[in-house]
C-alpha cells in the first residue's frame, strides 16, 4: 500500500494546526470596588470594551433607569462563593442604594452593569 494510506485505501486525516485563535483568553473576573475598564482588541479588529472592577449599576425600576451604587453582592444562585466574594455576574442579587436588584446582563462582556429592581 502506498504511503499515508490506509489498507481500505482511504486517506488519514492530518491533525489539525494549532493556532492562536484557539487559545483561551484568562477569565475576567469582575468585583465590586472601583470602577476599572479596559478597550480589548477582538477578532477581526473590532474593539470590545471589559470590565474588571465596577461601583455603580444602571437600575431599572418602572420604566426608568437610574445610576446607583452598589453595596454588596447579596446572592448569586449560581455559585454562593462568587456572594462571598462580591463578585459580579448574571443573575446575582445586589444590595443598592433603591433595594435588591439583580444582574441582567454579563458584565465581564459588556463593560457595564445593568439590573432590574426586585419589589
Amino acid at each position: 500500500m502506498e504511503i499515508g494510506r490506509k489498507a481500505t485505501g482511504g486517506r488519514y486525516k492530518r491533525p489539525k494546526k494549532r493556532k492562536s485563535t484557539g487559545r483561551q483568553s484568562q477569565a475576567r473576573i469582575v468585583k465590586l470596588g472601583k470602577t476599572n475598564r479596559r478597550l480589548l482588541r477582538e477578532r477581526g479588529g473590532f474593539k470590545k470594551l471589559v470590565l474588571f472592577s465596577e461601583e455603580t449599576a444602571n437600575v431599572i425600576s418602572k420604566g426608568k433607569s437610574k445610576k446607583t451604587l452598589i453595596k454588596t453582592v447579596v446572592e448569586t444562585p449560581s455559585n454562593t462563593f462568587l456572594a462571598r466574594q462580591n463578585i459580579l455576574v448574571k443573575g446575582a442579587i445586589i444590595q443598592t442604594e433603591l433595594g435588591k436588584c439583580k444582574i441582567t446582563n454579563r458584565p465581564s462582556q459588556e463593560g457595564n452593569v445593568q439590573a432590574v429592581l426586585i419589589e
